[in-house]
């Protein structure tokens, strides 16, 4: 009795587990395709393609491409999140918090992931991307109060200020896909960034 009881649970762990594998290919072959060849040409086809799956497979984890597309934007904010990290040590100065937040933030937005998630949502239809948004914001007042608790009681500020260092990560992100290969560090602009939050949080 237990053989078989110890069999069915390595059956249902073992069906768990393909289930997972194959969401993790479909969401990689979506962002392998919209940064090598674009959002446009990023087809049906092409997804089943890259991951090595039917149509239909895909479909039956994720419904229609909208819903692959906002599962990729949600893999992306848990990449950010991953790489942002642990907060830094209590004892740091400001100086210090923001340095490592904007370092660890243009590690995503800079990277060719950020790509796939930039042109998804500037194709997004107009109802997806206020959900998401208003996800991506709660989500990212989390990450920014535990790096700056100095800024919880001024709600409002910190919004601006939330949506300003977005603004310059995305832009900066879009002037580096226009660049090419070329592209350059944008040292100097972080620190434009990094120099104005530290000014801003202090006041």
């Amino acid at each position: 009795m237990s053989e078989r009881i110890e069999a069915s649970a390595r059956q249902r762990r073992s069906h768990a587990e393909r289930t997972a594998q194959t969401r993790q290919r479909v969401i990689a072959a979506v962002v392998e395709s919209i940064a090598e060849v674009g959002y446009q040409r990023t087809t049906a086809t092409e997804i089943a393609r890259r991951a090595g799956v039917t149509w239909g497979a895909v479909q039956h984890h994720f419904g229609d491409k909208d819903g692959i597309l906002l599962v990729v934007l949600e893999a992306s904010f848990e990449r950010f999140a991953q790489i942002v990290g642990d907060t830094p040590p209590k004892e740091s100065d400001l100086e210090e918090r923001v340095a490592l937040f904007v370092d660890r933030s243009w590690e995503h937005f800079g990277s060719p992931h950020y790509r796939s998630t930039l042109e998804i949502l500037l194709n997004l239809s107009s109802a997806l991307e206020l959900s998401w948004q208003s996800e991506m914001l709660a989500s990212w007042l989390d990450l920014w109060s535990a790096y700056f608790p100095e800024c919880k009681s001024r709600r409002r500020r910190t919004i601006d200020l939330m949506r300003y260092t977005i603004s310059v990560l995305s832009g900066l992100a879009t002037t580096r896909m226009l660049e090419g290969a070329e592209a350059s560090i944008r040292a100097n602009e972080l620190g434009f960034l990094k120099e104005t939050l530290v000014r801003e949080i202090a006041r």
